[in-house]
């Protein structure tokens, strides 16, 4: 019996060692994109599993009745465990929020330059070829509607703020911040950009749905480091093809990686990053050093 860290990536697996940050006994590491065969296989024996970005179906639970505990390094667990049904079983989630606020925000922010200067755009023609040089927005003057005011949210809020952006910024439960608004909508109303930083739930799922997305000024640019399912995906298609969005600057799909054909592929007016949002050096020894001090409270 132990613990099984089932997905380190390269690059955490680097900063343990580089960083020298301590490893338990008790725990394995395990490098790599495991199957649900690879899974079953190498927890059949573990009471505990630390998960950084990989499904854990029932069936792996079911094949693996060991296990009491598992730890989401991150937030949103929920897309990676059915939480009901570990409850159900009586297998404990447990997540670690709060590692990679200023990380996730900082990606964000510079998703908005990018789609603002049409940064990626002109990077891919001058590589074809082409040389266009594209005008684009100067955010100091515009709004932003922040939604979602947690950690990352509120870092963002700070960031855009510091550019001189008006912010609006909106969260479930009242925030004693200075940019905070109550109504959702009157956040989003004329934005000039909206940033995603909220969690997916069944209350959250696609909260910007078509006619919230018509809310923000014609032309805005949609971040979002947060989850897809906040967005509803039909309606974001038809607004970007029509122009109400004029860009669309992404690190999180409904399906990871893309698959070959995505329609995510062939927009020219989208911005594209591989759910990277956290992946900072710093971040990621606050993430491993978080999920020991929750194992050792197990």
């Amino acid at each position: 019996m132990g613990a099984i860290f089932v997905d380190c990536t390269e690059e955490l697996a680097r900063v343990i060692r580089t960083r020298e940050l301590p490893v338990p006994d008790t725990i394995k590491i395990n490098e790599g994109n495991p199957t649900e065969a690879n899974l079953v296989a190498m927890c059949a024996q573990a009471d505990v599993l630390l998960v950084e970005h990989t499904v854990v179906p029932p069936a792996v639970l079911d094949a693996c009745p060991s296990i009491r505990a598992i730890i989401f390094m991150g937030t949103g667990a929920g897309t990676y465990v059915d939480l009901h049904d570990a409850a159900k079983r009586g297998v404990k989630v447990y997540t670690t929020p709060g590692y990679g606020d200023r990380s996730v925000a900082e990606h964000a922010f510079g998703l908005m330059f990018s789609a603002a200067r049409r940064i990626a755009e002109m990077d891919r023609k001058i590589r074809s070829g082409i040389w266009s040089p594209q005008g684009g927005l100067q955010l100091m003057g515009q709004k932003i509607a922040v939604v979602g005011l947690g950690g990352i949210g509120a870092c963002m809020a700070d960031l855009a703020v510091g550019i001189g952006m008006e912010v609006a910024a909106w969260n479930r439960t009242p925030r004693d911040h200075r940019a905070f608004v109550a109504e959702l909508d009157e956040a989003l109303e004329n934005a000039n950009v909206v940033s995603l930083h909220l969690s997916l739930t069944p209350e959250t799922a696609e909260l910007l749905n078509a006619r919230r997305l018509l809310l923000p000024a014609k032309g805005f640019i949609l971040v979002n480091t947060a989850r897809a399912g906040l967005v509803e995906e039909a309606a974001m298609f038809r607004m970007l093809a029509e122009g109400q969005i004029g860009h669309a600057a992404l690190d999180v799909f409904p399906e990871e990686p893309l698959p070959p054909g995505s329609p995510y592929l062939s927009l020219k007016n989208i911005t594209l990053t591989a759910h990277a949002a956290y992946m900072t050096d710093s971040a990621y020894k606050e993430l491993w050093l978080r999920t020991l001090n929750a194992y050792g409270k197990l």
